[in-house]
């Protein structure tokens, strides 16, 4: 069902509500619709929109403020949306985010997206936290200032468990240059204070303006985007292949240069474009630097066309015609690549948990790191729709599952420590004929044991999240691993909203008001089910 009411569900709430009510209902009405429908704030001082607004029945002389007033209302719900956001993450146990730059109208911004599971339903969340404008160069040192500012302004510093970022150099020296703190570095900092005996007197006002930002920015651990790398995989790394041998070297370059005549041709020329769908029903679509899939998409496309007609198309296009070897090349490249398409969808899905990662990817090259890295190595073992199904070698089941179990224990261990206070054993006269003399302590009752929990769970037939819920200490490992996405993905998306509203029409809107407007969009700030229940009350 739609969330805006109709005109007579207005008028019914007219009825029954006062002036200060009904007038608060039809702002988030209309905020709804302008925040939704990514519209200018001028439209409530539109006279077309105005004299919609004016038919609603009201008898309480109510009417819509005028964009002064009412940018002053997005503002206050802006800050309630925000406090909402804190107040939800602050019983989150485990978060991760996503970050990116994107340039739009001469302007550069980092988005910066945050991810979770429901710790009881474990229904995942996401929700954007910034998108500000970056000045100046995109340095690793302002890329690292800027996303500890915003982590740090949510509270976020001890809950995220990774940042997903593309491959870019900037994003990846910055990971490096700031790591997160290691758990033994403070113990090591107090054994050499206690080693220095001397006193040292320092200029205060000296120290103070010699201190850099930059020593105390800490980021947490740095994760990749998979989609991101097998999109490399599926363009340079196939490409320098193709061109390392002589035989497919040639056959690749002139196949690549007869699409790329024919989709240059159909993109720049109405006729061409209209002679195409002629033939293949379908429009062709032109590979984009900036979109994952798209010259496999694209390429496909060519494929699908019988040889016959593609030729008779490249006849009338004025383009030279694929023979029969360059025509197979084109299918058994469609072929080979499809896997990498596939995986490539899979891993950038917004529901996608880590662990999807080791059991998508294979490839030994660009993923070596990733295949034997305990995280990834957790995520997998802990979803219940992989456990140890994709792991063939019986001596590598075993390592792994005693990994799961160490982790099991680990995370546990403080947890377990306030309930194993009510099993603290107590010392009892055994009854039993002949035994009196002995004097034995009661075992605990509920005695944890992380390696009956693995085992149960490992041979448990459950493919679903819920089941989880029969093993704790698993669960809670899943949360923890799993927490982060194997893509930035999700922020892309972040930025395909930021293009639609940040439009060539829209470039005076300031940076503040914009961010406001995407997270609002983004977050669906007024049309989300908790914020409806809310304005009904």
């Amino acid at each position: 069902s739609s969330p805006y009411s109709t005109s007579s569900e207005l008028h019914h709430t007219n009825s029954i509500l006062p002036s200060s009510r009904f007038s608060q209902k039809l702002n988030q009405l209309v905020a709804g619709y302008i925040v939704e429908e990514m519209l200018p704030l001028s439209t409530v001082d539109s006279s077309s929109f105005r004299r919609i607004i004016d038919k609603i029945p009201s008898n309480n002389n109510v009417h819509l403020p005028h964009r002064k007033s009412f940018t002053s209302y997005l503002e206050n719900e802006y800050k309630k949306m925000k406090a909402a956001l804190k107040l939800a993450l602050d019983d989150v146990q485990f978060v991760s985010t996503t970050a990116d730059i994107w340039t739009a109208n001469n302007r550069s911004y980092m988005g910066v997206t945050i991810h979770w599971f429901n710790q009881d339903t474990l229904e995942r969340h996401k929700a954007a936290l910034a998108c500000k404008r970056v000045r100046g160069r995109h340095t690793f040192d302002v890329i690292a200032a800027e996303l500890e500012q915003i982590h740090s302004s949510f509270g976020l510093l001890n809950k995220l468990v990774a940042t997903v970022t593309d491959n870019a150099s900037n994003f990846v020296k910055a990971f490096k240059t700031f790591p997160p703190p290691e758990s033994d570095e403070d113990e090591k900092e107090e054994e050499e204070e206690e080693e220095q005996e001397d006193v040292l007197f320092t200029d205060i006002a000296e120290a103070l303006t010699s201190v850099s930002d930059e020593g105390h920015i800490t980021l947490p651990p740095h994760y990749r985007c998979a989609s991101h790398t097998i999109n490399l995989i599926s363009t340079s790394d196939v490409e320098k292949y193709l061109t390392s041998s002589p035989t497919t070297k040639s056959v690749y370059r002139v196949t690549i240069a007869k699409c790329t005549a024919l989709w240059t041709k159909a993109s720049r020329s109405t006729v061409a474009a209209e002679q195409v769908q002629e033939v293949s029903q379908r429009k062709l679509l032109v590979p984009s630097s900036t979109r994952w899939n798209s010259f496999y998409d694209a390429v496909s496309r060519v494929a699908e066309i019988p040889m016959n007609e593609l030729n008779n198309l490249c006849n009338k296009l004025g383009i030279k015609c694929f023979n029969e070897k360059e025509y197979q090349f084109m299918h058994e490249f469609c072929i080979a690549m499809k896997p990498l398409t596939a995986a490539l969808d899979i891993l950038q899905g917004d529901e996608c948990p880590y662990g999807a990662l080791l059991n998508t990817c294979a490839i030994q090259t660009r993923f070596s790191i990733v295949l034997d890295n305990k995280d990834a190595l957790l995520a997998a073992i802990s979803c219940p729709k992989f456990k140890l199904r994709w792991v063939k070698d019986g001596a590598r089941k075993q390592q792994l599952k005693n990994l799961l179990v160490a982790e099991c224990q680990i995370l546990s261990s403080s947890a377990g420590d306030s309930d194993k206070t009510d099993n603290v054993p107590i010392k009892v006269v055994t009854p039993v004929t002949g035994m009196e003399f002995f004097e034995f302590e009661s075992e605990p009752e509920d005695c944890y044991s992380a390696d009956q929990e693995v085992m149960n769970y490992l041979s448990s037939g459950g493919f679903e999240l819920d089941t989880l819920s029969n093993f704790p200490a698993v669960k809670k490992v899943f949360l923890k691993y799993n927490t982060p996405t194997p893509s930035s993905a999700p922020v892309e998306r972040f930025f395909v909203l930021g293009g639609l509203v940040l439009t060539p029409r829209r470039n005076r809107l300031s940076d503040s008001r914009f961010e406001k407007l995407l997270l609002m969009r983004y977050n669906h700030c007024f049309t989300s089910p908790d914020h409806l229940k809310k304005s009904e009350q």
